[in-house]
């Protein structure tokens, strides 16, 4: 099923998310709906929070861009609970973009790798050192779980040149072409 998106301005968004036990009703089910939600709007990855859920599940879909990088073939993934236990490496530079907010692209100085903590979809436990663009897609996905969006990471300058579309997001006024759920006044 696909669910909406919210959108910046929805409290969730900015909410510490909560660990989840194994027993957690309909898991299966929600990481199916979190994926196809994802697809659906074209991301390469989606935090429960994104879906109103203030609960640390995370999709991600790298396969969508093994035409380009052969490496992520076939690299579609849920963690469970995951946590960055450390980073380390250059401070890479790179544009990001983001499902809960459309049409809104910055560079993002993110850490090169990362250790990170997580269960699989079978609740197997995983502790990885992850290196490159997947650490960067953890690293914003996994932000996501913290309360925290890629804007918070860009300098004050680039924050009010955008503040016009962030302050439309905060008035519903939003274009994007998948379901979404905005902040009503």
């Amino acid at each position: 099923m696909i669910l909406p998106i919210y959108i910046y301005g929805q409290p969730v968004l900015r909410k510490v998310a909560d660990d989840i036990t194994p027993d957690y009703p309909n898991l299966k089910e929600l990481i199916a709906n979190m994926y196809e939600t994802m697809d659906n709007a074209e991301g390469v990855g989606l935090a429960a929070p994104q879906i109103g859920l203030p609960i640390r599940v995370v999709v991600i879909n790298l396969d969508v861009l093994s035409d380009d990088f052969p490496e992520f073939k076939g690299y579609r993934k849920a963690f469970i609970n995951p946590h960055i236990i450390e980073t380390s490496g250059e401070l890479e530079d790179m544009e990001e973009g983001c499902l809960s907010l459309p049409g809104i692209h910055e560079n993002v100085k993110r850490a090169g790798k990362i250790r990170v903590t997580y269960l699989d979809e079978s609740l197997q436990p995983h502790d990885e050192i992850v290196e490159g663009y997947l650490a960067r897609v953890m690293q914003h996905e996994f932000d996501h779980l913290e309360g925290k969006m890629f804007i918070d990471h860009i300098s004050t300058l680039r924050k009010q040149m955008i503040r016009g579309k962030l302050s439309s997001m905060l008035k519903g006024k939003v274009r994007c072409a998948y379901r979404y759920k905005a902040v009503k006044i």
